[in-house]
Order: structure tokens, then C-alpha cells, then sequence
């Protein structure tokens, strides 16, 4: 089986590379010219150059794949229009190519997030885009990303899903907490309520998912059937530092403030940034993965306590901690 993986160099597309040599595919990755490689060398998986913003650069794509796995885009902008030219004409540019070759593709899946959907506590019959209502401009990309796919479904099988928080190994956006409750504090703005993934589980359910026939046209949630509070999440991450972490008390209002000066101390590039306020702001974060078991057989491996201890020991292996 040939698949071509988007978004290959970032955090969940080199575990999802990793997941499709461990099973035999062989592997080709879109990558940018600009790209950090770190996560691919050595792998053996095939690089094809090229930008889903760019329609130029992808004219010569192949289309001679069984799969495609379109992770590339922005989560995180100093822009809103940014979110929309990654997510949403990425998205689409790479469609028009794969739809122009008129290729016999088994699967085009599309991973989007749960902040397509907003808030809440959603069920698996929330999976209609039609009751989505996303809150950041992240979300309404993401969104809107998810209804171009599902435009080209007569023309080419789609599946899309829709994780929670994804955290593992690689991530750095989690990080940022482990950081912080690594020097005795983290940020608190009222008890919150959130699904979490861990990305091996995440990774096999992206391949379980393109690969069942039931779930052409269909959008999914997945997470790791539990729901954590934040609080649960501080204890959990403290206890495998062996530290003790105070709230650092942030009223809502002043969340923007706390944003600004973190996204200047870090380029932009931080998890806590005037788009994520808009999701932070918000108590649940909540979704179940009945109809991802039901339907395709997804079943989670890795609850939390597990997950954040190997998580916290690869970053100590790696002098991240």
C-alpha cells in the first residue's frame, strides 16, 4: 500500500509516519523546502516537496496513492486570515489536485479537531457538521476545511476526524504546562473539563479509520473515553515531575493580557494565544468515541496516568525537562 502523508514533519504526522512503516506502507511525505526534517531522517519514507498553499508546487504530485493523509496546517496564527489560507485552501488545493488525476485513492482523510465542533460535551451523534459551532478562528477553519472535503465525497472517499487535545512525545504545546508545573506553578482560570488523546492511539485510529469501508463520507470523534478535569491534569503531570505546583490565579478577563505576553515571549508560538483565549475561555472541551468503536473498531490503549509518564520520560530523555 502507497500513502502520502501531509504535515509529516510536525508532531502528529511523523507519529503517524512512523505507524505506516511499522505496517508496511510505503510511505511518501509533502514536505515544504523550509521543512525540519528531524522527526523523518532515517526513516526511509520517500520526501516530495511541495506546499498545499501553493498550487504551483503541486502540480507534479503524484496521485498514484491508495491513501492520503492530509494533517498540514496552522494551529496557532498571528493572522486569522492565516488559519484560512493553511486549512481551508490547503485543503482544497490539494482536493482539486488528487480529483484532477482522476485517481483511484481508497481513502482521503482528513484530520481536523474537535475546535471544529466548539465547546460542549458531544456525544457520538454530534458528528453532523451541521450542529458544529466552533468558537476561534482556528475552529471556523478547521470547519470550513471539513465542508470543502466533504464537497469532493463523489468524487473522492473521505473520512474526516475530529481529535481532542493530542498530547505525547514530540508535542509542544502540552509541553509549555510540563514546563511550568516543572517550576512549581501553572495558570488557572476556573475549573475546566476536557477528552484527551494520546497520539499512538490517535495514530492507529487514522489508519483503522481510512482503511474500513464504513467510514466513506463519515466524521468522527475520538478521544480516550474518559474526561479529565484541568485540576486532574496538573496532579497527574506534578506527581510524575515529583514537584508541587501553586495556582497562578488569571481572571478571564485578564486571559488576553496573560496571551499577548506570552505569545511575545515566545514568537508566537505559544499553545496561549489570542485565538486559544477564545477556546480557553470555555469550561468543557469534552467528546466520546462510541461510533468510532462501533463503526471501525477504534478502542484507546492509553488513559492519562500512562500517557503523561511516558510523555514526561521522553522528555527528560531528551533534555527538554
Amino acid at each position: 500500500m502507497k500513502a502520502l502523508v501531509t504535515g509529516a514533519t510536525g508532531f502528529i504526522g511523523s507519529h503517524l509516519v512512523d505507524e505506516l512503516l511499522k505496517r508496511g506502507y510505503e510511505v511518501a511525505c509533502l514536505v515544504r523546502r523550509t521543512s525540519d526534517l528531524r522527526w523523518l531522517d532515517g526513516l526511509g519514507a520517500a520526501i516530495v516537496y511541495g506546499d498545499c498553499e501553493s498550487p504551483d508546487s503541486l502540480r507534479d504530485l503524484a496521485v498514484d496513492y491508495d491513501y492520503v493523509f492530509h494533517l498540514a496546517g496552522l494551529t496557532k496564527a498571528k493572522k486569522d486570515e492565516d488559519f484560512f489560507s493553511a486549512n481551508v485552501k490547503g485543503t482544497e488545493n490539494l482536493l482539486r489536485i488528487i480529483a484532477a488525476g482522476g485517481t483511484k485513492l481508497k481513502r482521503f482523510l482528513y484530520l481536523s479537531s474537535l475546535a471544529a465542533v466548539g465547546p460542549g460535551n458531544h456525544n457520538d451523534a454530534s458528528g453532523e457538521v451541521t450542529k458544529a459551532n466552533p468558537v476561534s478562528s482556528y475552529g471556523k477553519s478547521k470547519l470550513e476545511a471539513e465542508r470543502v472535503t466533504l464537497r469532493y465525497e463523489k468524487e473522492i472517499p473521505v473520512t474526516i476526524l475530529r481529535p481532542p487535545a493530542v498530547y505525547g512525545p514530540r508535542d509542544r504545546d502540552l509541553f509549555l504546562f510540563f514546563k511550568m508545573i516543572g517550576k512549581g506553578f501553572y495558570p488557572y482560570w476556573g475549573k475546566c473539563y476536557y477528552s484527551f488523546l494520546y497520539v499512538e492511539d490517535l495514530v492507529k485510529g487514522m489508519v483503522l479509520a481510512a482503511e474500513a469501508e464504513k467510514t466513506r463520507g463519515r466524521v468522527y470523534f475520538l478521544s480516550d473515553s474518559k474526561v479529565y478535569s484541568n485540576e486532574e491534569i496538573v496532579t497527574e503531570i506534578a506527581e510524575v515531575l515529583q514537584t508541587k505546583a501553586t495556582k497562578l490565579m488569571i481572571p478571564k478577563g485578564l486571559m488576553t493580557l496573560f496571551a499577548a505576553i506570552s505569545a511575545k515571549l515566545t514568537n508566537g508560538a505559544s499553545i496561549i494565544n489570542r485565538d486559544k483565549v477564545k477556546e480557553l475561555n470555555q469550561s468543557q472541551w469534552v467528546c466520546h468515541n462510541e461510533r468510532a468503536e462501533r463503526e471501525f473498531g477504534f478502542i484507546p490503549k492509553v488513559m492519562v496516568k500512562e500517557g503523561i509518564k511516558w510523555t514526561a520520560d521522553w522528555y527528560r530523555i531528551h533534555q527538554w525537562l
